[in-house]
């Protein structure tokens, strides 16, 4: 079969190649999924460079989210059968004809979705429910400043904003994304490019933002303690920007606002049964199709570099697909 294959970490992608590698075995409690799409993520880049906390030994198969058909199930595995349409992730592996998940991993595809739309759900839209729902416990008739806007995971942090009722600021460094987020549904788009703080203070009628998603951190997160409401929540998703910010104590303290960490997979982890009915509730809202992943283009494993360009270059607007 093909992957792609990491057999060196470099700067520049050069240890990544397209390779013909045997089909895996599942062993037991996994399943071998057929991969009709894969979705990209930040961190498959990451970890090819070797920047990402998780190193896996080399070579290894790219790749964290996959949508596809089962092939063959191992030992043990009742609960599904060849020909069932499932989405799933793990680590690595996504990135090839097919790959060896958990069986635990998977669940069935979201029936309104698309392949595409299926491989760009899993890992945007927990993270989105965990950190809007759970942590941040958004309310209805809240203002929801969303940095990123235009990524995957800020692209489905304004689909959960809206459909919790809140009024959602978007942000970009692009007018031609911000464009694309407000017809997606942003109900205000702002340029971080010119500044946020005086205009999100403007449309909150002097407040400022009620809850702040921040994948981005560095010079967006300070200037972010400066436009949160009192009893507001500053919600640390990533650090995009490549700066890992700080803050004084004082600022919350004076302003009242909570800095929360948002991890779902690791919230998950520690909480078993809130992750599972975390997880059946993202799904319920797409079954329902009350949720809508934007995929921004499909891209062909063989030509894997332009996926990593559009990233590295943000070009993006929702998620870039891989079709093995």
């Amino acid at each position: 079969m093909k992957a792609l294959v990491c057999h060196q970490i470099t700067d520049d992608f050069s240890g990544l190649e397209v390779r013909d590698i045997a089909v895996p075995d599942p062993g037991k409690g996994e399943v071998l999924v057929r991969v009709k799409a894969a979705g990209v993520n930040f961190p498959d880049l990451l970890m090819s460079q070797g920047k990402y906390q998780f190193k896996p030994e080399l070579p290894f198969t790219l790749g964290m989210e996959v949508a596809g058909l089962i092939e063959a199930v191992g030992e043990g595995v009742t609960e599904w059968k060849p020909g069932d349409e499932v989405i799933g992730g793990n680590k690595t592996g996504a990135y090839a004809e097919f790959a060896v998940l958990p069986a635990a991993s998977l669940s069935a595809k979201p029936k309104p979705f698309t392949f595409a739309e299926a491989a760009a759900f899993p890992a945007a839209y927990i993270t989105a429910y965990v950190a809007l729902v759970v942590r941040a416990n958004l309310q209805p008739g809240e203002t929801l400043l969303v940095h990123g806007a235009s990524g995957g995971v800020g692209m489905a942090a304004v689909d959960v904003g809206k459909l919790l009722g809140a009024t959602v600021i978007a942000t970009s460094a692009s007018d031609t994304k911000l464009d694309k987020v407000l017809e997606y549904g942003a109900d205000y788009g702002i340029n971080i490019t010119q500044g946020f703080r005086d205009k999100v203070k403007t449309l909150t009628g002097g407040k400022g933002a009620d809850v702040i998603f921040d994948p981005v951190g560095g010079d967006v997160f300070d200037e972010s303690v400066r436009c949160i409401a009192f009893d507001g929540r500053l919600l640390v998703v990533g650090f995009t920007s490549g700066r890992i910010p700080e803050v004084k104590v004082n600022m919350p303290l004076i302003k009242g606002f909570s800095v929360v960490g948002v991890r779902a997979g690791e919230y998950g982890r520690q909480f078993p049964e809130r992750g599972r009915a975390n997880q059946a509730a993202i799904r319920k809202l797409a079954e329902e199709d009350k949720v809508h992943p934007h995929v921004f283009r499909e891209i062909p494993l063989e030509d894997w570099r332009e996926a990593w360009r559009l990233l590295t270059d943000r070009e993006v607007v929702g998620k870039v697909i891989i079709r093995p």
